[in-house]
This record gives C-alpha cells, sequence and structure tokens, in this order.
C-alpha cells in the first residue's frame, strides 16, 4: 500500500481544509485508516481513526466536532475535513492505514499552517 497526502496550506484561524490521501496498491486489505500529526517540538498524535468494516470513527478531544475523517467507497482516496482550525492545529499531517495483517503505512505528511 502507498499513500500520498496533500491538502494542506495556510489558513486563517476559523477557515477549513480538506486534506486527502491517494491509496494504491491493496486497498481492499485496508481495515483501519487514521490521521496523525505533529507540531513542532511534540510528540506525533493520533488526530482521527476509522474502522473500514464497522464505519466507527474516533477523534482526539481537542478536534472532536470539527475534524470529520472518511474515505471513497473503493478506498482509494482518504479524507480529513478540518473546520474552525485554531492556531494549535499547525502541524503536519500524516495519513496512516493497518491492513488485515497488522501492518501499517505513512503517506509522506502535509503542512497545514494556520495563522491566529
Amino acid at each position: 500500500v502507498q499513500l500520498q497526502a496533500s491538502g494542506g496550506g495556510l489558513v486563517q484561524a476559523g477557515g477549513s481544509l480538506r486534506l486527502s490521501c491517494a491509496v494504491s496498491g491493496s486497498r481492499n486489505s485496508i481495515n483501519d485508516i487514521n490521521w496523525y500529526r505533529q507540531a513542532p517540538g511534540k510528540q506525533r498524535e493520533l488526530v482521527a481513526a476509522l474502522n473500514t468494516d464497522s464505519g466507527s470513527t474516533n477523534y482526539a478531544d481537542s478536534v472532536k466536532g470539527r475534524f470529520t475523517i472518511s474515505m471513497n467507497d473503493i478506498k482509494s482516496r482518504l479524507y480529513l475535513q478540518m473546520n474552525s482550525l485554531k492556531f494549535e492545529d499547525t502541524a503536519v499531517y500524516y495519513c496512516n492505514v493497518q491492513d488485515r495483517w497488522f501492518k501499517t503505512y505513512w503517506g509522506q505528511g502535509t503542512l497545514v499552517t494556520v495563522s491566529s
């Protein structure tokens, strides 16, 4: 599985961005999709998760009600819709998937900068 993230950029506080992650390879083996982020000087943290079998989602408390994780029907595109962005959302965002054999794959990261 190969992942290619895009959609980052500079946005004012209160604005919106949609991150996208193109998926190629053995898409049908994917069980879980995740978005992580890493702010300068901080550890990488899980922002949002989606289980492709159940459709259940989980979000970090800091983004609940503002971010939405999704994917298209054929698992070729993963998305993270980010609304009401805050300065503290500034980070490099990474898409991540786990397949049915619990192997994980990472995209290269896309930078989101929120100006206050």
